[in-house]
């Protein structure tokens, strides 16, 4: 069962690194655009400021999943390593569970935060794009993160009871 999780998991990632990285690439068509626009037309993209901001959210929120999932997160474990390794999967153990605990608690605020905007309408405004449908992304990437920390959680828990 936690093979079929894990693998699930991790295909859920990738794919929404891929699409983060797809949002990456039309920032770039976006700001290229804009300055073509504005040099050779004297007309620049009305909302690239709105656009840019935007996809830079979704790729940051769709990429952390495939992050953590990788390890490719920042970690201070120069000291964590020499320890024995009980320890070290007591230590993963709590940093998880406090990882999910916080990472969970910013989905939940993000998704009301995203119902709040959906309710009143907000749009962006310049470009007079709902704002509402990006805040649920980055909730989904979130989500996804969560995903990726249970699944670092169960690891560590197998670790601890291992003898």
């Amino acid at each position: 069962m936690a093979k079929k999780y894990n693998g699930f998991v991790a295909g859920l990632s990738q794919f929404l690194d891929q699409i983060a990285g797809l949002s990456l690439v039309a920032v770039m068509l976006v700001v290229v655009g804009n300055v073509l626009m504005r040099a050779l037309f004297k007309h620049p993209i009305l909302g690239t400021y709105d656009y840019v901001g935007f996809l830079t959210a979704t790729a940051i929120g769709l990429a952390l999943a495939h992050c953590a999932l990788q390890n490719a997160h920042i970690a201070v474990d120069f000291v964590v390593e020499r320890l024995p390794r009980k320890t070290r999967a007591l230590i993963d153990t709590a940093t998880n569970s406090v990882a999910i605990t916080f990472w969970g608690f910013a989905l939940w605020n993000l998704a009301i935060y995203a119902g709040t905007m959906k309710a009143n309408g907000i749009v962006a405004a310049t470009s007079q794009l709902p704002v509402s449908p990006f805040i649920y992304l980055v909730a989904f990437g979130l989500f996804s993160l969560c995903l990726v920390l249970l699944s670092h959680l169960g690891e560590s828990l197998r670790r601890v009871a291992a003898r």
